[in-house]
């Protein structure tokens, strides 16, 4: 392992976010140990100095923190709980930080069965897609510890905008804001798209339409800026699948069950994107529910 101030990481899941978040821990000066189901997902990070580790259990005992970054809870429970998962490896007193898009679960059933072993747990989940860990200017919502998150700062800070990097709260917070917000990004999408379609088939012109809405209180970020993605350039935003986006859908539908609140809405958002999957495919960009709109007014709406 590596000096005390220079930390090894130890990094599992090299996928479209994994793969830039490591490389920018690396670029930072961090010694790095890696897995991933795909062997030649760590050929960039191995090239660069990174050691290649068979196991999330020999990732975590060749490191002093070790961060996941995968596509489900089911896949964290894995790497965690599995025979040759990081509790197999990890150190008493180690430090797991747990970057994906999740839900409390996994990691406060760790800290409940674990107790006794001293381990120190962050869910640090991100916004800003693969452009944004390529980058290295993800925003990360922080959930934990104060002391933990000044501890490991500067680890995250490799990989976000260090103005963004929030500590949001106690262990969970990371994972429910992160399901937040996603749910209201998804909301302001299918709110757009049916304003904009309704208002189109009015025959209101659609830059007119939308200038009208920036200008009034009903403006936001996405019809401000993210739309200008479809009706500038016919661009859904195939680099996030909808499949994806209809998991972090039921994820936050988990989250609302879980903590005893209806939310109708959010349901409605859910059933249009699972609408969307089933018509477009999997690997439909996450804006394809806009395209639900479009085929009900018999046309693409462009500027």
């Amino acid at each position: 392992m590596a000096t005390a101030t220079t930390p090894t990481i130890g990094f599992i899941g090299l996928g479209n976010m994994g793969s830039g978040m490591t490389r920018n821990l690396q670029a930072s000066g961090f010694p790095l140990v890696v897995t991933d189901i795909r062997r030649e997902s760590a050929d960039h990070v191995i090239a660069g100095g990174a050691v290649w580790a068979d196991s999330a259990a020999d990732v975590a005992a060749a490191s002093d923190i070790v961060i996941t970054m995968l596509p489900t809870p089911r896949h964290v429970d894995e790497v965690v709980n599995g025979e040759r998962g990081i509790l197999a490896g990890i150190a008493n007193g180690g430090t797991w930080i747990d970057m994906s898009t999740s839900v409390p679960e996994v990691a406060a059933r760790v800290r409940e069965v674990e107790a006794a072993r001293g381990l120190h747990i962050l869910d640090a989940p991100v916004s800003g897609m693969s452009v944004g860990a390529a980058s290295g200017m993800l925003q990360i919502f922080v959930g934990g510890d104060a002391d933990d998150v000044l501890r490991v700062r500067p680890v995250l800070e490799a990989m976000g905008d260090p103005e963004r990097i929030l500590h949001v709260g106690g262990h969970g917070a990371g994972y429910a804001v992160k399901l937040m917000i996603n749910q209201l990004w998804f909301s302001h999408l299918v709110a757009t798209a049916e304003v904009l379609a309704v208002g189109a088939k009015a025959g209101v012109d659609l830059a007119v339409l939308r200038d009208s809405l920036i200008a009034s209180p009903a403006n936001s970020t996405f019809v401000e800026r993210d739309v200008l993605s479809i009706l500038e350039h016919g661009d859904y935003d195939e680099g996030f699948a909808v499949a994806l986006a209809c998991k972090d859908l039921g994820l936050s539908a988990d989250l609302a069950a879980a903590v005893g609140v209806d939310a109708p809405l959010s349901g409605l958002v859910k059933d249009l994107y699972q609408t969307a999957r089933e018509r477009y495919g999997d690997r439909a960009g996450e804006m394809t529910p806009f395209a639900l709109y479009e085929d009900a007014i018999g046309h693409q709406l462009r500027l």
